[in-house]
Parts: structure tokens; sequence; C-alpha cells
């Protein structure tokens, strides 16, 4: 079984990561997707709370679990028995930093591949940190993520 880990923080899950989780079951039988402890990016949303969006907003997409991680990304990529991690890349100012985390994990563990995926055109503006700040502002964010997160980021805007 060809097993792919999908990592982020996803604070909150968009469409733009939806549709790279769509792309990623054509090519994977299984695709984890790992919500990332990571307290410095000074996340809205709890990891629990992410874990709970993930699996209401991916309930109906076979073959995708979610789950959470902290520590070394190949570790737990091990772990999980996956044999690649899955990045997205939305633009050029992504590939920097995606390139050097892929050469490490590489260092780190040469059996594990990074898989570079981008979005549709539609979604490749899209970033977590835009939606939040647009909701925070009052803005519409309907089309970019799920009913269900937007919901809950007006809850958490008070709006």
């Amino acid at each position: 079984m060809r097993t792919a880990i999908y990592p982020g923080t996803f604070d909150p899950i968009t469409n733009g990561h939806l549709d790279v989780i769509r792309r990623c079951l054509s090519l994977f039988d299984r695709v984890v997707v790992a919500v990332a402890h990571r307290e410095e990016k000074d996340p809205l949303f709890s990891v629990e709370e992410r874990v709970e969006i993930l699996k209401e907003s991916l309930e109906k997409m076979k073959r995708v679990e979610v789950d959470q991680f902290d520590g070394l990304l190949v570790e737990y990529a091990k772990k999980k028995g996956a044999k690649a991690i899955i990045r997205g890349l939305r633009a050029v100012s992504d590939f920097e930093y995606e390139f050097q985390m892929a050469l490490m994990n590489r260092r780190l563990d040469a059996s594990i591949e990074t898989v570079f995926l981008t979005p549709s055109e539609q979604h490749i503006f899209l970033s977590s940190s835009l939606v939040k700040e647009v909701v925070s502002l009052g803005g519409d964010v309907g089309g970019m993520v799920p009913q269900e997160v937007e919901r809950r980021l007006r809850e958490k805007f008070k709006q």
C-alpha cells in the first residue's frame, strides 16, 4: 500500500488543501493528513479543534486518515509506513522554504520522497493566514473554505 503524509498546521483547512488531498488520492492508496503541533505559529484553533475540523471536512473522502504529530516529520512518516511526504506549492515564494525542508528530510531519511503538488488555479492564492485575515476584517470567505470552517472562523472572530 502506497501511503503519503500530508503534514501542515491546517489553521484552518482551505479548499486549496482539499484540492491537494484529492490530487494525492489519485497517486497514493492512503493519505494521512497530519496536523503539526506548531505552537510557535500561534494558531487560532487548538490541535484538537483542527483535527476535528479536518475529520468533518474529509469525512466523505475514502482512504484519508486524520492524525496529529509532534517532532520530526520523517520519524512520523516512518511510523506510519509512508514513502512520501506531500507539500503544497502555491507560489515561487513557497519553493525556497519547501525545497530546504525536502533536502533536510532526504538527509534524515533518503527512503522517504517529497512530492510537491500545486492546487488548482482557482485556489492557488489561498492560504490559511489570508483566510483568517479576511474573516477578522469582516470579509466573505465563502468558496475558499468548507462551510463548517467558515462558521467556526466567524465564531472565533465573534461575527
